[in-house]
Parts: C-alpha cells; structure tokens; sequence
C-alpha cells in the first residue's frame, strides 16, 4: 500500500536559519531542511525532535542531521545528531511544523466536492447524496454509502463497504474495508497548548492508514498522526463507539469492543483483545497476544502475553483475588 503523504502542501527550501529564528535562536546558517519528521521516519536532511527517554532506541538509529529537544537531552542527543535546544520541545515541533505546513493547522471543510462521475470509478456503486473530492481513488467493487463525504486525495481499496453518513479525509485504505455508519477517519488530533487566554493549535500533517480486511464499526472516530501516521493493521476489528487518538498504532489481528479510548501515540501489538470501556493511556506500548479486561485503565506498558484487568490494570489474576 502507497503510504505516501499527499494531503498537505510542503513549503520547499526551508533554511536552518529560518527555523532558529522561529525558534528564537541567533544563526545564519543557510542549510536546507528538507522536512520535520519523526525520529523513525527522519531522513539525513530532515529535522526531527527527541524530549523522552523511551525514544532513546529510535534516537539512536535516526538519521536527522538536526534533532530538537531541551537542556536536559542536550549531550544525550549530540552523541548522534546535532542539537538545536529549546526551552518547550513540543511547541517548537508545533511552530516549525507550520513553517513546513502553512495549512496545517487549518481542518477546513473541503469544498472541492461533487457528485461521482460514475464513469470514473470500475464498478463502484454509489449511494443517493454522496459527495467525492478531487483526485478520489477507489477500487473496483467498492460501496459507497447514502449522504457520505470522500475528501480530496483519498485512497479507498478494492471490494470495501463505506456506510451511510461517513466522513474520510487524509486517509489511505486498503482493500475489503468496512467502515459502517457515522464514522469519521482522519480528522485533526486534540493536540494544543494552553497559553495564557489563547490555547495555541498543534498541526496534524500525518494521515490514517487502514491496512486490507479491516472492520470499522459505528460512530468510531479516528484522528489522523500528527507527523507520523495513525495506523490499523490487517485483519483488525473495531466496535462501535470507539476512539482511536493520533499516531495510535494498532497492528494486525486485534479485536477492540465498544467504547473503548486510545490516548495519542500509544502502539497495540498484534492479537490484542480489549473489553469494552477500556482506555489505554498516551504513549504506551501493549504487546502481542494481550488480553485487556473490560472497564480497565492502562497506565503502563503490557508485556507479551498478560492478561489484566482494572484500574490501573493488573494481572489479571491478581485483580481476581482482590475483588473475592
């Protein structure tokens, strides 16, 4: 599947200084960057941003001639790239992703809009009142639903069912897909900064990928990355009501029940079963073959192969001794 990013215009010949001068920083180096990118993604002329420890292994193997972070990562990061130092990594990432993305920030309605050409599109049936963007691809087979909006660049797969009143936009997905009624994929995260009486926007340039063989249930909302993508792997059913953060990774293989609520940028591995009600905190990594209980609050990583339930979620036998 083509994961290539072509729903936000890039601004070209950005140089270092520019981008220290965002920063506030004093320099008149004429180094052109090529991008931002996150450290797994960041290419030699990118700039990327390090601010926790439990990046450590993907800094080490990033390729970024530049990483953004603060005082406290400064010699950490410049064992392996040169480090720009900010006093608020997140809100520098924030203010130089504009720079790149001057749009970004903007989650206007798509006005590019029209009824399919039906001649168009290779046996795709379309429902009454569907609305397609400029530069739609879809695959043969494929079924559009009543009063459902594609937005422009949209990549949807061979033999997939789009539901009635769904919303897709900055979005990739693969082949024999089922997103049912009232979902909405590839919004902007909730990502922003309290400033003072103003709070300050965080640009979402990432995308949602849906791999082949995906189930999406009704009402689910999944937000697009913000500069790596949001991603479900194959084979992966999803229930109704659920909420799926940006830069969430789920990977193949899970089953996810009603209602349940990932946090930005945790990561799923394959095999997972998760109860209903579940929420899985920010920045996590659960393992393969996990099991989560329903109602249970994942504050921490979960190894391969546990099962736990509660609040915080436990093992799930102990869980049971407590509650006799």
């Amino acid at each position: 599947m083509n994961k290539k990013n072509f729903f936000f215009k890039k601004k070209t010949k950005v140089t270092l200084s520019e981008i220290k001068k965002l920063l506030f920083i004093k320099d008149n180096d004429k180094t052109i960057i090529n991008d931002i990118k996150d450290l797994r993604s960041a290419k030699k002329n990118d700039i990327s941003f390090y601010n926790s420890h439990r990046y450590f292994d993907l800094l080490k193997n990033c390729k970024a001639n530049f990483i953004i972070t603060n005082k406290k990562y400064k010699n950490k990061v410049q064992n392996y790239s040169k480090a720009i130092v900010v006093e608020n990594v997140l809100k520098s990432v924030a203010l130089v992703t504009s720079l790149f993305y001057p749009d970004s920030l903007n989650d206007t309605i798509d006005l590019n809009l029209a009824a399919p050409k039906i001649k168009s599109f290779n046996k795709v049936f379309f429902g009454k009142n569907t609305l397609i963007g400029e530069n739609v691809k879809i695959g043969s087979k494929s079924m559009i639903g009543h009063n459902t909006i594609i937005e422009s660049n949209v990549v949807i797969g061979s033999n997939c069912i789009i539901g009635n009143n769904v919303l897709i936009k900055n979005s990739i997905i693969g082949n024999n897909v089922r997103i049912l009624d009232s979902a909405i994929i590839g919004k902007k995260g909730f990502g922003f900064f309290p400033n003072n009486n103003k709070n300050y926007r965080y640009p979402h340039i990432g995308i949602v990928v849906i791999e082949d063989n995906v189930e999406i249930g009704c009402n689910n909302t999944i937000d697009r990355g913000s500069l790596s993508n949001t991603v479900i792997g194959k084979n992966t059913f999803i229930d109704n009501q659920v909420h799926i953060a940006h830069n969430v990774n789920i990977g193949k293989n899970c089953i996810i029940t009603a209602q349940v609520g990932f946090a930005g940028s945790s990561s799923v591995g394959e095999k997972v079963l998760i109860g209903g009600q579940a929420g899985i905190s920010g920045h996590l990594k659960v393992g393969n073959n996990v099991q989560i209980g329903g109602g249970s609050g994942v504050i921490k990583n979960i190894p391969d192969n546990s099962k736990v339930m509660g609040y915080p979620a436990k093992d799930i036998r102990k869980f049971i001794k407590e509650n006799k």
